[in-house]
């Protein structure tokens, strides 16, 4: 042990030190801070304040122990004004060169080019990039070297001293603050769950859109990177110090990023809101593995229950959705017929619906997990379709689903068809309606896969017997008056025809196939192959049947006075009239003649 004068002479010439750099007692000290001096007088200053440490450990006089301690809380106030300092001047650079722009980008455009972002981008695809032991983890230096081990000298001494707490509160104010400011630059607003809840659910979609962006930075660089800067100050400073520092400093700014994600799984359910919530499910869903890494300790255990369980009321919202939506299929109540029997609004939102419900096949399929709640257990219920789920055991729940919405949307239609006074119209409306859900089945792989060929013959049967329903109930009536039977005179079949009855057959037969073609004309099947099969198995049914009665019974007529009256249309003249059908526009009151 060094002899009593050699301790006094050193602590003499330590707190010398500290007085000097006394900023309460010196302009000059103000105006200076140590480390942005020399090493030579930062060493000198830190040796200082280690002597003062030690002598107040052998101080056994209460004078001695008084100015020890004097000088300690003067060397502890001016170091907590250095570490400040430092943690100030280095904190710039994070701001310039790792963040956005902070003007707001529309949806569409929103392209993020700053270096936080590229990074992220980066070590997505190349994933050897990575500090941790995971593909999407990406610390970046926050500070350069020489600074940090200032910070750690400075802190060491600090929480030797008993100053932890003051270390940590300085520490996460100017880092917070920085965060802070990242946050903004990345678009991330100070908004409470109640003011999300209150947004228009089309500005929603934009912050989602840039929430999902924001938060994979936000996560895996900017909270990791801020964990990895603790460390390298911190680390082995106390207990958990690195981990007490890193949650003063992020703890506010992560609950504030979740509740974003929070505030939409709670809010309340309709059909539109399904794929973005699908979305924010998918993006934290792929952060939880990076968001137990970054808080994976016992202290910020709160922040990854709290992911955790917005990741279940996310997927509970939409099996909640699902569910809702079916529902709202089977009610939905317009009864105002579609002109011309065309394609309803409600099929293409409904098909183009579970369209993109296959496209997050993989997701979905996770989290259905059971049958429709509806189905054959209704059958007695005359509002609630039949269906029995036994026959498609093998199907998984979510195909049953998709099913389940395109059995109830046919149901739904067929109620609507009954709004229509004319029964052929009806069916064309059945047939549109019904080919127009084939054929979105048919468009997308994946919902072809779900709902299965078995399924999709049975619609197709069902938009074909449409069809047929069709030509029965519009042209067995035409093609009645082109019989023979009720022509012939009694007596005489070869040449005993009724030239009276003869002339109104041919009469009735041209009301008739004008009235159709006027109605008819103005009917629309809106799919050219479909619309073009119709009128070509109208045709095959109705030219040959009109060119023979015309062969067998012209002569009748033209014999006679004004068989123009009669005989108006040649076959050509009703092959051509029947292109006109199914177009959607009113045409000409008469039918074109090709001797005109």
């Amino acid at each position: 042990m060094e002899p009593p004068g050699n301790d006094v002479v050193a602590f003499e010439s330590a707190e010398k030190i500290i007085l000097r750099w006394d900023s309460t007692a010196s302009e000059d000290a103000r105006e200076k801070m140590i480390f942005a001096g020399d090493r030579y007088e930062i060493d000198r200053y830190l040796q200082a304040v280690d002597e003062i440490q030690r002598s107040m450990e052998f101080a056994t006089l209460s004078d001695d122990q008084n100015k020890a301690n004097s000088a300690i809380q003067i060397a502890m106030a001016r170091l907590e004004d250095e570490f400040r300092n430092i943690l100030i001047a280095h904190t710039t650079p994070m701001e310039a060169e790792s963040l956005t722009d902070s003007s707001p980008l529309p949806e569409e455009d929103y392209e993020d080019d700053s270096p936080l972002t590229k990074d992220l981008e980066h070590q997505e695809s190349n994933s050897s990039c990575s500090y941790r032991p995971t593909n999407s983890i990406r610390e970046i230096d926050l500070m350069p070297s020489d600074a940090i081990y200032d910070l750690r000298c400075i802190a060491e001494r600090m929480i030797l001293a008993g100053y932890l707490r003051e270390c940590i509160q300085v520490y996460g104010s100017v880092r917070k603050s920085a965060v802070d400011s990242s946050f903004r630059k990345l678009g991330i607003e100070k908004l409470s769950i109640g003011d999300i809840q209150r947004l228009e659910w089309e500005i929603l979609e934009t912050k989602i859109r840039r929430w999902i962006r924001a938060a994979k930075v936000c996560v895996r660089i900017l909270f990791a990177s801020e964990k990895k800067l603790c460390e390298q100050i911190f680390e082995g400073l106390g207990t958990a110090t690195d981990d007490a520092c890193f949650m003063e400093t992020i703890k506010g700014p992560a609950i504030q990023l979740f509740n974003f994600a929070e505030a939409i799984s709670i809010s309340r359910r309709s059909p539109e809101k399904l794929f973005k919530i699908l979305d924010l499910h998918d993006a934290l869903s792929d952060l939880l593995v990076d968001i137990e890494i970054v808080f994976d300790s016992k202290s910020s255990e709160s922040i990854r229950v709290q992911a955790v369980e917005i990741l279940s009321r996310l997927a509970e919202a939409a099996r909640g959705i699902l569910s809702e939506f079916e529902n709202a299929v089977l009610r939905e109540p317009s009864k105002v017929p579609v002109p011309g029997g065309t394609i309803h609004p409600l099929t293409r939102y409904v098909m183009n619906y579970i369209s993109l419900i296959s496209d997050y096949k993989q997701t979905m399929s996770e989290l259905i997990v059971s049958k429709p709640s509806t189905g054959s257990r209704y059958s007695s219920d005359p509002n609630t379709p039949d269906m029995d789920f036994a026959e498609l055991e093998s199907q998984t729940p979510l195909a049953l689903h998709l099913i389940w919405i395109a059995v109830i949307l046919q149901f739904n239609l067929e109620g609507k068809s009954k709004c229509y006074r004319d029964t052929s119209l009806a069916h064309i409306f059945m047939m549109n309606n019904v080919h127009y859900i084939v054929q979105k089945i048919k468009g997308s792989p994946e919902l072809r896969e779900m709902v299965g060929d078995d399924c999709l013959r049975k619609l197709t049967g069902k938009f074909r017997q449409a069809a047929t329903n069709y030509q029965r109930s519009t042209w067995v009536n035409v093609l009645h008056c082109l019989r023979d039977e009720g022509l012939h005179v009694k007596g005489s079949f070869s040449s005993g025809v009724s030239k009276s009855a003869l002339r109104e057959r041919f009469k009735t037969f041209n009301a008739m196939f004008e009235e159709v073609h006027r109605t008819q004309s103005t009917w629309l099947i809106p799919d050219t192959q479909l619309r073009e099969e119709l009128r070509i198995s109208v045709s095959e049914k109705l030219i040959p049947a009109y060119r023979s009665f015309l062969g067998r019974f012209r002569s009748h007529i033209e014999s006679g006075r004004h068989p123009e009256n009669y005989i108006k249309y040649s076959g050509e003249d009703i092959e051509t009239a029947v292109l006109d059908f199914f177009e959607g526009y009113q045409v000409s009151q008469h039918i074109r003649r090709r001797s005109e």
